[in-house]
C-alpha cells in the first residue's frame, strides 16, 4: 500500500474545517445501522426519532440553550433561515460577518465597524431607532481575524430596541460563552468546526414565535429526511470538551513569536478567539507565505475557508481601515484539538525561514 503523502504534514487551518473525533465517527457508523426515517410511524420510524431526539437534546445541552433547536445542514444554512424568515422588517448585520451572511441578506444595512473589529454600539443604537422591528447578526468570533464581539453590551442595545439578535457561533466551542445562551434570540452553529462531521449544524431559536415556518419536518422549520447519523455524530463531538486552556497558550505563544521575528499580530490587543491568529508578513503577498509554507508542510490559509480559494482582498480587514497591499499580506493559522507545542514551534521555525529568505525580517 502506498504512503499517505499527508501524514508527514502539519495542519493548521481547523477554523475552516476541523477533522472528525473518533466518538463522533463511532456515532455516526451507529446512525446508519439506525436506517429507518425518523418521521415514519412504525416502531422502526420511532426508534430513529428517539435517537435523533437524544442528539438533539445533546447538542441543546452542551450549549446551555434552553429554547428550541432545529437541526440544520450547516451554519451557513442556519444563518439563511434567521436572516430570511425572522419576524423582523429590517435587517442590519456587522461590516465584519462571514460571507455566508451576506449572501443570506444581501439587502442587509451594513454596520461600520471600529478600527479593532468591534460593532460601533453607539452606530448601533443609533440604526435601530424606528418602529419596525429588526434582526441584527453579529459574529461570536471572526473567523479571520479572531477578534470576539461584545454579545452582552449588543444584546443590550438590540433588546432595547425591541430587536432581536442574530449570533453566527460556528467558531465557538461547546459551553464557551454562557452570555450567547443568556442573550441571543438566534445562534447558527456548525458541527464541522467542532469535530463533528460535515453537512449537519443547528439554529437554536429562544422563541419559535419569531421565525416563520416553511413547512415539513423539524416541526415545520425546516424541511428535508432529518439526517440521522450526522445528528449523532454532532453530538458525540460536543460531548467531549475542547482543551481551550491549551489553544490559548499555544496561540499566545505564536503571537510573541510573530511580533519578536518582525512580523505583526492583528488586533492582538483585543479579546480573540483562543484558537485563530492572524499574521502579517510585512512585504510579502498572503498567496506567496502560503505556497511556501504549503510546500515545507504547512497547511494554513488567507481569510475565511469561503473566499481564501479566490484570494479576493479580505472585506474584514477593510472594514478594519486597512489598506488592500496589507490586507493582501495577511495568513491566518488555527488551531484544533491534536494541536501540539511542538507542531507551534515548528511553524515558528517554518515561518522565520520564509521571513529570511524573503529578506523582511532581521536575523
Amino acid at each position: 500500500m502506498d504512503a499517505d503523502p499527508l501524514t508527514d504534514r502539519l495542519y493548521l487551518d481547523h477554523a475552516a474545517t476541523t477533522p472528525m473525533i473518533p466518538a463522533a465517527r463511532a456515532a455516526v457508523v451507529e446512525g446508519m445501522a439506525i436506517w429507518a426515517n425518523p418521521s415514519s410511524p412504525h416502531a422502526e420510524g420511532r426508534a430513529a426519532r428517539a435517537a435523533l431526539e437524544r442528539a438533539r437534546r445533546a447538542i441543546a445541552g452542551a450549549y446551555v440553550w434552553g429554547g428550541e433547536t432545529i437541526l440544520t445542514s450547516g451554519a451557513s444554512e442556519s444563518l439563511a433561515i434567521a436572516l430570511g424568515r425572522s419576524v423582523a422588517a429590517r435587517r442590519f448585520v456587522s461590516a465584519v460577518e462571514h460571507d455566508a451572511v451576506f449572501r443570506a441578506a444581501p439587502d442587509a444595512t451594513t454596520m461600520a465597524v471600529a478600527q479593532d473589529g468591534l460593532v460601533d454600539l453607539a452606530l448601533l443604537e443609533r440604526s435601530l431607532a424606528g418602529d419596525e422591528r429588526a434582526i441584527v447578526a453579529v459574529q461570536w468570533a471572526n473567523s479571520e481575524t479572531g477578534v470576539c464581539q461584545p454579545i452582552v453590551e449588543v444584546a443590550k442595545v438590540v433588546h432595547a430596541a425591541g430587536g432581536l439578535l442574530l449570533v453566527d457561533a460556528a467558531q465557538m466551542p461547546a459551553g464557551r460563552d454562557d452570555d450567547v445562551a443568556a442573550h441571543a434570540d438566534f445562534v447558527a452553529l456548525s458541527a464541522h468546526k467542532r469535530g463533528g462531521p460535515p453537512g449537519i449544524g443547528a439554529l437554536l431559536v429562544r422563541d419559535l414565535a419569531t421565525l416563520a415556518p416553511s413547512g415539513g419536518q423539524e416541526r415545520g422549520y425546516r424541511p428535508g429526511t432529518e439526517n440521522l447519523p450526522a445528528a449523532l455524530g454532532y453530538a458525540a463531538a460536543l460531548a467531549e470538551p475542547e482543551d481551550i486552556a491549551t489553544m490559548a497558550a499555544l496561540r499566545r505563544r505564536l503571537d510573541d513569536a510573530v511580533e519578536r521575528s518582525g512580523g505583526v499580530v492583528v488586533a492582538g490587543d483585543r479579546a480573540r478567539h483562543p484558537a485563530i491568529g492572524s499574521y502579517r508578513l510585512p512585504g510579502v503577498a498572503a498567496t506567496t507565505q502560503l505556497i511556501r509554507l504549503d510546500m515545507a508542510g504547512f497547511a494554513v490559509s488567507a481569510g475565511s475557508a469561503c473566499s481564501s480559494g479566490s484570494m479576493k482582498p479580505s472585506h474584514v480587514l477593510a472594514a478594519m481601515g486597512w489598506a488592500k497591499s496589507a490586507g493582501r499580506e495577511v495568513i491566518r493559522v488555527s488551531f484544533g484539538r491534536t494541536t501540539n507545542e511542538a507542531e507551534i514551534d515548528a511553524f515558528i521555525a517554518a515561518w522565520r525561514t520564509m521571513a529570511r529568505a524573503l529578506r523582511t525580517f532581521a536575523a
